[in-house]
């Protein structure tokens, strides 16, 4: 792998762009995992005869993981380049969904999903290849790290229906274990084409975001310290992801108890993630234009929307409208974060940074997954499970809000 950073001409050229279509199906293979596990969950909990929260823990254990790779495997990229985290990743895809596929347990099938295909899979090809990806663009990089973050929907689209369609096949073990071969194979393949190092660049903000140097200098982000500014997007990106987690991990779950049937379920699914495909490219064009911390704002705003929907509507048709208006509006708000940071921080330090952010979304999505079937076994309905994602949801609407006004508050006023 090349150690010297590439051409500073590189950045928004041809091979920008074919790195951006390769990043993309890296991170469509490396995070199926997070989603073929919401289809299993049901026949997973019927075959090893576990209650709805402890059929969840595999998820969470992954989720939890997946962040905590997020944090060590960005610092291996910013070190050692790209290429070696991802070779490193194609392996751990195999070998967990393999070893998964062979669990006799809830106990190995939830440490195959939380070290291999969390820890060291699904970390090596979300937060670093944002990152990665936001160092090759300039004029259009939220465009760019949301093409890269869709991978993650993209693998939410296609997965699911193909994992219901093997489920019923083949079953879901031998499911497994076939999706393990062809995704670790299909990321060692792509990760030859990203060998090459990103180009030695400055701190450059989007020309959307105010711009008072107290603001965009890497020492004081957000007129904060960087420890504080990074906690204060760690707990919003932890928040957000909890109301977050409640459709995606237990839509399939919800139907099949409204008697509506898994397959429906996973349907679902399939449409509140293909719309967030749609979501996150809209997103990163706004992102382009407004800048981070706003895109974030109206994100998590409208995603707290959607969630007040699912409360009084529970029939078929409003459900398949329901998920597919909170995909059109939660997509954006993952890979905002990355663009915050990237206007914000140093840009050497954005593997690190960013992968601490998204693994406090990751610890999120964890967390509320477990929360939902918790609040399940609890009360025996959703509702209340609900209601607690629409609760952390105000509070990152609340911390945007906060960092919103700081920005603007200092913005220079124009002379009369």
């Amino acid at each position: 792998m090349p150690r010297t950073p590439a051409s500073a001409d590189l950045i928004d050229s041809r091979y920008a762009a074919w790195r951006l279509l390769t990043t993309l199906l890296l991170v469509t293979l490396g995070n199926s995992s997070m989603y073929v596990v919401a289809v299993v969950l049901p026949t997973v909990q019927a075959e090893f005869g576990v209650n709805r929260a402890d059929a969840s823990l595999p998820y969470t254990l992954m989720m939890v993981c997946l962040g905590l790779g997020g944090l060590w495997t960005g610092k291996l990229a910013d070190r050692f380049g790209i290429t070696p985290v991802l070779q490193m990743g194609s392996v751990a895809v195999c070998a967990g969904f393999v070893l998964a596929g062979l669990s006799g347990s809830i106990w190995t099938f939830g440490l195959a999903h939380g070290l291999l295909l969390g820890l060291l899979g699904g970390a090596s090809t979300f937060a670093p290849l944002m990152a990665d990806t936001s160092l090759w663009w300039n004029k259009r990089r939220g465009m760019a790290v949301a093409i890269c973050a869709s991978g993650n929907y993209v693998a939410g689209t296609f997965w699911p229906p193909v994992a219901q369609w093997g489920i019923e096949a083949l079953g879901w073990r031998h499911t497994y274990i076939g999706m393990g071969i062809f995704c670790g194979v299909g990321m060692a393949l792509l990760s030859l084409r990203m060998r090459q190092r990103p180009p030695l660049v400055a701190l450059t903000p989007s020309s959307a975001t105010p711009s008072r140097a107290s603001l965009h200098t890497s020492e004081r982000p957000f007129g904060l310290s960087q420890g504080q500014a990074q906690l204060l997007l760690c707990v919003s990106g932890f928040a957000c992801c909890v109301a977050m987690s409640m459709p995606q991990v237990h839509i399939v779950a919800y139907c099949s108890d409204l008697g509506f049937g898994a397959a429906r379920g996973a349907e679902m699914l399939s449409l509140m993630l293909a719309c967030g495909i749609v979501s996150r490219l809209v997103s990163g064009w706004i992102c382009d234009h407004i800048g981070g911390i706003r895109t974030l704002l109206l994100g998590s705003a409208l995603q707290g929307v959607a969630l007040l929907l699912f409360l009084p509507f529970d029939g078929l048709v409003p459900l398949y409208l329901i998920s597919a208006m909170f995909g059109l509006f939660q997509g954006g708000i993952v890979p905002s974060y990355a663009i915050i940071v990237r206007e914000h921080f140093p840009p050497q330090q954005a593997g690190a940074r960013v992968g601490a952010v998204i693994m406090a979304t990751l610890v999120g999505m964890a967390a509320g997954g477990w929360m939902s079937g918790k609040v399940f076994d609890l009360t025996g309905s959703y509702q209340a499970a609900f209601l607690n994602g629409i609760g952390w949801n105000l509070l990152t609407v609340s911390i945007a809000s906060w960092l919103y006004w700081r920005v603007a508050r200092a913005t220079p006023q124009p002379s009369p």
